[in-house]
């Protein structure tokens, strides 16, 4: 796999065989900038930064004359200039992503009604019912490629594969503007000399855990004893591996998708240590989690923090509920528990508080007591203000004068 920045990319010609690759994912190219471009030819060719100017702030995305020098997306913008310091920074503009992305999926529902979208930018798209309508999945995905680029002139990426797991590797070998193809008969010949970092799921810290083991490559894996996986990451990611390895990937293109969790975050514009502002703001998240919730008519089984020290490194804390809620004293009262229990020898740069594990509201039995019943009441009053006056006309006192300038994100 390339490092984002289009070295090692790997294409199919025409004509490639594509029996069995019926699973396509499709990855609009550094989707923020290409919009940018779209919008402003005259920044073709050119390295761009898209991020707020402001020092503290990180790159959204980054054109890949701009990846080229080692910029990454969630890098701090300061960093990134210093790596390209002729890249434009340009803010970032989510109406109009947002605006594309929708005529993006509406092309997508167009070719095939089985549409899985990942994020704004990515979506998954089962062709294997459609083939008398527009021909095999190598047609497809020439096609659906041309028409994105000729209806909205954007440049797309697409991997074609008998599962999502390996036509998601795929579609990330052949970016930008690529296409390729892993026949199903391939898909083990495909998998086996891929590194183990490029499998779903294995992240820095597990490709580490296994080089050290001598585990490199997906052959490997494939070749080591299952007790030494399993011991390297944990009985459950190491099946889970160990069968995405072999090709095995039974999920479906799904089109409907729950959501899967609810967050916001803040970037303080200067690193706090007082325990007591980072407690404010973490209620005032937690509020704010919790009427997301109960707009959305969620309860969270889970509870949990993010926390970004000023050397920029990052830990994350969870804890499962009692019982799933909605209620955001409950869950700024998880969310303070976990911070307690930090090592904070350094100043903060960001928190961030997330409901986890979301299920419908009165999807258990009824309690036969309701310990938040009181501030069920009270959060009900202030999400009918909210609704009427503004989200903020009412809040806690406890947040007024607490809260530290930053740039406040939401996070799905």
């Amino acid at each position: 796999m390339g490092r984002g920045d289009g070295s090692g990319r790997l294409v199919s010609a025409d004509g490639a065989d594509d029996t069995g690759a019926g699973i396509l994912h499709v990855d609009m190219d550094a989707f923020y900038a290409s919009v940018e471009v779209l919008d402003d030819p005259a920044l073709r060719g050119k390295p761009l930064i898209i991020g707020a100017p402001e020092s503290r702030s990180v790159v959204s995305s980054a054109s890949y004359e701009a990846r080229r020098y080692g910029v990454r997306s969630a890098m701090p913008v300061s960093q990134a200039l210093r790596l390209c310091p002729t890249a434009l920074v340009i803010p970032p503009r989510f109406p109009r992503y947002l605006e594309l992305s929708a005529q993006v999926m509406t092309l997508f529902r167009e070719i095939t009604p089985l549409v899985e979208p990942l994020s704004i930018d990515e979506a998954f798209l089962d062709v294997r019912g459609v083939r008398r309508l527009w021909g095999s999945p190598g047609e497809i995905a020439r096609l659906l490629r041309a028409r994105v680029r000729d209806e909205l002139g954007l440049p797309c990426s697409v991997g074609a594969a008998a599962t999502k797991h390996v036509a998601k590797m795929a579609s990330t070998l052949s970016k930008p503007d690529g296409l390729l193809i892993v026949p199903e008969a391939a898909t083990t010949r495909f998998l086996a000399s891929r590194r183990v970092g490029e499998l779903w799921g294995v992240g820095p810290k597990a490709t580490e855990t296994l080089a050290a083991r001598g585990i490199r490559t997906v052959a490997d894996l494939l070749e080591s004893p299952p007790g030494v996986i399993d011991r390297a990451l944990g009985s459950a990611l190491g099946h889970r591996v160990r069968q995405l390895a072999r090709g095995i990937d039974p999920r479906e293109v799904e089109t409907t998708r729950a959501e899967k969790s609810v967050g916001h975050e803040e970037t303080f514009a200067t690193d706090v240590d007082d325990p007591g502002v980072l407690r404010v703001e973490l209620r005032r998240l937690a509020d704010r989690v919790g009427a997301r919730l109960r707009e959305s008519g969620w309860e969270a089984a889970t509870v949990s923090i993010k926390v970004r020290f000023s050397d920029f490194s990052t830990v994350t804390r969870a804890q499962t509920l009692p019982e799933p809620t909605s209620v955001g004293q409950r869950i700024g009262a998880a969310a303070i528990d976990l911070f307690e229990l930090l090592d904070r020898r350094l100043p903060i740069r960001l928190i961030g508080v997330r409901a986890e594990k979301l299920r419908s509201s009165g999807a258990a039995s009824p309690m036969l007591w309701d310990d938040d019943e009181g501030w069920r009441r009270v959060e009900g009053v202030l999400d009918g203000a909210a609704a009427k006056f503004g989200r903020g006309s009412i809040t806690r006192a406890t947040l007024l004068g607490g809260q530290v300038k930053g740039g406040d994100q939401a996070g799905q």
